[in-house]
């Protein structure tokens, strides 16, 4: 099994976190290419994101044999989100620096939110009760080795393949067995009641940008190690965006008004990898991983997830949401 899953816990006096070991880099892919510039790099996420809105309309990017721009090859996402979206731990990395590579000190970093402008989650009362009892309670499902969900598959992963035809996307990921497939033909969302870890996602071209409708979640996912969440009424919109051969730009909307008073977005910047030769590990990691015992043991429990259904409870048992 990988380090990456051997949790770490710290109980608080109010909450406890899960801490997860990043992988081992092996000799053969330690030896990375010098950084290549990339276009609108910034350690502040809003920045970059307005900067990337302008470049994207601007960068003509390379092609596939049937016209579409080509997203092909290995990316990584240059931020620790998982760790927090509105305190994320590796604020130079966004800039293009990888701060364990450079010995940058690791530290929170400016919100991945760009959208409310103040960088918050705009999280009901009920709700914002509910991330900290996460927290404190339960076990965060990459422990677990369940699936990360949509979005944070693409900050969960230290790389990423995108696979391109015509009719689908894929995007396997160094994070387990984790995968996505994202339908270009047009096909309807699956039937209401098919809920699943990574949803059912739908993607169409607006220009040269990648857009993928992503819903049928099972409410069973964390945002991040602090225990954002949403249920399976969500809907999760991506933006893929090439801002030159090795920048991609990659917006996400949450929109679930069951959990937030409004839709939410994150920002942060894809780079390509370009170590000679480099290919995505195999990360052993099943369900069941028995390093998980020890957190039942200090009293975690499994998030059983929350959907539709379950909100009117929540909410009448939380004082500030009534």
């Amino acid at each position: 099994m990988s380090s990456r899953f051997i949790a770490l816990t710290i109980v608080g006096a109010a909450t406890a976190s899960v801490l997860l070991l990043p992988p081992v880099v092996a000799a053969d892919q330690a030896s990375q290419a010098p950084e290549p510039q990339h276009s609108c790099a910034s350690d502040d996420p809003a920045l970059f994101w307005r900067c990337a809105q302008e470049k994207g309309k601007t960068f003509d990017p390379p092609r596939t044999a049937d016209g579409k721009p080509d997203l092909s090859g290995y990316w990584r996402d240059v931020t620790e989100a998982k760790e927090g979206l509105e305190e994320p731990w590796d604020n130079a990395a966004r800039a293009g620096i990888r701060a364990r590579d450079r010995d940058v000190p690791l530290g929170p970093g400016k919100s991945l939110v760009v959208d409310p402008p103040n960088g918050k989650l705009p999280l009901q009362p009920w709700a914002a009760a509910q991330k900290k009892e996460n927290a404190a309670k339960y076990i965060d499902q990459n422990v677990h080795c369940f699936l990360s969900g949509t979005p944070r598959h693409m900050y969960e992963a230290p790389a990423y393949q995108v696979i391109q035809t015509p009719d689908y996307i894929a995007i396997p990921s160094e994070e387990g067995h984790a995968f996505r497939i994202i339908s270009m033909d047009n096909r309807p969302h699956l039937g209401k009641d098919i809920l699943l870890w990574q949803g059912d996602a739908r993607g169409r071209w607006e220009g040269t940008t990648l857009v993928v409708e992503t819903t049928n979640h099972n409410g069973r996912v964390f945002l991040d190690r602090q225990g954002t969440f949403y249920t399976d009424a969500a809907t999760v919109t991506e933006r893929f965006t090439m801002l030159d051969r090795n920048t991609i730009a990659y917006g996400a909307t949450v929109d679930d008004p069951l959990v937030y008073t409004r839709p939410f977005t994150i920002a942060l910047m894809l780079t390509r990898h370009t170590t000679t030769g480099f290919e995505i590990f195999e990360e052993a990691c099943v369900e069941g991983e028995a390093n998980v015992i020890h957190l039942y043991k200090l009293g975690f429990k499994m998030y059983p997830g929350i959907t539709s259904k379950d909100v009117p409870a929540l909410k009448a048992r939380t004082p500030a949401a009534r």
